[in-house]
């Protein structure tokens, strides 16, 4: 299956690093971080990626390139302006597959992505979102998902004190193309607060619950912590 990657945001909270270089890009023990992301890809034979890149966007390519030197086929979309999480996937239209993953530019997530596959395959639902079991309350981010007894999503609040929000998205999701008639063109749209609440209305979005937490290079605070993840 294709992963689409996000890589275009502007990374301000952690400038001025992301002034030079793409926040994938940062370095983690001596490689980009995006490296770490493709090489966990390509260990579940995932090598069709779709990177869209907008800031410093170039650098990306210029260190990938087309990805046969790490045996993967990467292409990229790039988009001028931001639009989103949900204006890049639309912006990319052309280039996807009839089903994609989206993967978070700043996220990495060690599980079975073959196993994500299967599940949602036999859902038939829309879309697919790993959400984390935050019992632990480990990873510095509220809690924003909730799930009824079949594990379809129920609520998708960010920033919300909300009881009823017992799960956090771990920034890994399967999607239907079809999803992207839900998005209109050459518009800034937000995928999770835009787009989620529509497939949550009509209980197409399923969740994979996971007690394997994730890690994500929004702060430097996260990254040095990730720098003893990585090897």
């Amino acid at each position: 299956m294709q992963a689409v990657i996000l890589a275009g945001g502007l990374g301000t909270r952690l400038r001025p690093i992301t002034l030079e270089i793409p926040k994938p890009m940062v370095p983690i023990n001596g490689k980009p971080y995006l490296h770490y992301q493709l090489e966990m890809l390509q260990k579940y034979n995932i090598t069709d990626i779709l990177i869209l890149a907008g800031h410093l966007g170039h650098k990306i390519e210029e260190y990938f390139k087309n990805g046969k030197n790490f045996g993967i086929n990467i292409r990229y979309v790039f988009e001028k302006d931001l639009l989103g999480t949900g204006g890049s996937i639309k912006n990319a239209e052309r280039f996807l597959e009839d089903n994609f993953f989206i993967i978070n530019g700043d996220s990495y997530l060690p599980i079975n992505y073959l196993c994500l596959i299967d599940i949602f395959y036999t859902s038939g639902k829309t879309g697919l979102i790993v959400v984390y079991d935050n019992k632990q309350e480990d990873t510095q981010v509220i809690n924003n998902i909730s799930i009824d007894e079949n594990s379809i999503v129920i609520k998708y609040k960010k920033n919300s004190q909300d009881i009823d929000l017992k799960y956090v998205d771990a920034g890994v999701s399967i999607f239907k193309k079809e999803v992207l008639k839900l998005i209109p063109e050459n518009k800034k749209i937000s995928l999770e607060e835009e787009i989620f609440p529509k497939l949550i209305k009509e209980h197409q979005l399923i969740a994979y619950i996971t007690t394997q937490r994730f890690y994500d290079i929004g702060t430097p605070e996260r990254i040095d912590m990730i720098r003893g993840i990585l090897k």
